[in-house]
């Protein structure tokens, strides 16, 4: 790519992040993108076929990641012996909470796309698909329990899936409002404290 198709990407780029943070995806005018950029409709058919794409280039990568870490994290967590986990269940949890925290405030704007700005595509999804790993998760953790002789009281699907999802919403919350970082990682350090313990009481696995 030459020096000046570089320079005519990142033009496009540049517009379409504002369209999009002002208007979202739906009411985003790739008319508006265009003249923004200084470009013509000719010449952004040569990078994107369509707005979705164009979407997807601002925000794929960032939301990939976050999920890949997620899934890692779970994949971890899986690998420890059975009789350790009941032990580092809040501090694998939390050193991955962390370093979506932190990855997500250096890509604030993408992630403001994502929470905010992006119904009608498939990132609109991310707190969906997020609630459904931590679900399948928590399944395996209770059946870990049941093998160490530590079964777990019954736990209301419907009842799970409103805790999971209010854990998300409550993490993504502190990007959505830009909180500065320092209070982020604090009320993240007060959330994990405040969601592990609830889920050990809900698991009969606390004496609180």
């Amino acid at each position: 790519m030459s020096e000046a198709e570089q320079t005519t990407l990142h033009l496009i780029l540049l517009a379409a992040m504002q369209e999009f943070l002002e208007k979202g995806y739906k009411s985003a005018s790739l008319r508006n993108i265009v003249k923004t950029a200084g470009v013509t409709t000719g010449a952004f058919y040569g990078y994107y076929d369509s707005k979705e794409d164009l979407f997807e280039a601002l925000v794929g990568e960032h939301y990939n990641f976050l999920l890949e870490r997620f899934c890692k994290a779970q994949k971890e967590f899986a690998e420890i012996p059975p009789e350790e986990q009941p032990d580092n269940l809040s501090s694998t949890s939390g050193e991955c909470m962390y370093e979506m925290l932190l990855y997500a405030y250096e890509h604030l704007n993408e992630f403001k796309l994502i929470l905010c700005c992006s119904e009608g595509t498939r990132f609109s999804k991310l707190i969906d698909e997020m609630v459904e790993i931590e679900t399948k998760g928590t399944h395996d953790y209770l059946a870990v329990l049941e093998k160490l002789g530590r079964p777990a009281p019954s736990i209301d699907e419907r009842l799970e899936h409103i805790l999971i999802t209010g854990m998300f919403n409550t993490f993504f919350e502190l990007i959505i409002h830009e909180m500065p970082l320092e209070e982020a990682k604090r009320y993240l350090k007060e959330m994990r404290a405040f969601y592990t313990a609830g889920w050990m009481k809900i698991m009969g696995q606390s004496a609180l």
